[in-house]
C-alpha cells in the first residue's frame, strides 16, 4: 500500500519528526510530533499509535532515519518524505 492509499483510507498515524519550533510552524492535520531526538525515549508513546506510521519531517532525511529505526523495532511504518507533500495528499483525499 502506498503514502496516498493509507491516507486516502484513514490510515495509521501520521507523526511528525521535526522539532517542536518547526511543528508550531505548520503540520498536516492530526498529526503528532515526536521529534527525532526524542523517539528513542519515547518508543512506549510511538507503539501507542496506530500503525502504521506515516513519518514525515521537513524533506525526508529525518523521517528516513526515524523508519530506519522504528522498522528495526519491528513497528510498521514508512517513510512519506516531506510533511507538506503529505499535506497536500490529505487535502486531496478521494
Amino acid at each position: 500500500m502506498n503514502i496516498q492509499d493509507l491516507i486516502n483510507a484513514g490510515k495509521g498515524t501520521v507523526v511528525d519528526v521535526r522539532s517542536r519550533g518547526e511543528f508550531m510552524g505548520g503540520n498536516v492535520a492530526e498529526s503528532v510530533n515526536i521529534p527525532l531526538d526524542e523517539i528513542t525515549h519515547r518508543i512506549d508513546d510511538v507503539k501507542a499509535l496506530t500503525m502504521p506510521l506515516i513519518l514525515v519531517c521537513a524533506s525526508g532525511g529525518r523521517s528516513g532515519m526515524a523508519e530506519q529505526f522504528l522498522s528495526a523495532q519491528g513497528l510498521e511504518c514508512y517513510n512519506a518524505g516531506s510533511w507538506l507533500n503529505v499535506n497536500y495528499m490529505q487535502a486531496q483525499k478521494v
